[in-house]
């Protein structure tokens, strides 16, 4: 898969399925209210993959910091809806 561009070839941002941690989906914003799709969970798995992953044109995808040191890289998780996972406390 590509990541998409904008008119200014600016990359739209992109995670990993949260099913095998390395199929990579973009992340959905609803175009008329400017929201950010996301989806709550409790639990979830680490495929352990601590470098970005890159689309066809070698083009990064977003990473985050780990919560537990602020330091370590940590992909981002999208399920198949293309909504962003995130950990409901």
């Amino acid at each position: 898969m590509q990541t998409p561009r904008d008119e200014n070839r600016i990359t739209t941002i992109m995670g990993v399925l949260n099913t095998d941690g390395s199929t990579l989906e973009s992340i959905c914003i609803d175009p008329s209210t400017h929201l950010l799709h996301i989806s709550a969970g409790t639990d979830g798995s680490d495929f352990g993959f601590h470098s970005a992953r890159r689309d066809e044109n070698m083009v990064p995808v977003a990473m985050a910091v780990s919560s537990t040191d602020g330091i370590t890289p940590v992909s981002l998780y999208v399920d198949s809806l293309c909504a962003l996972l995130i950990q409901s406390s």
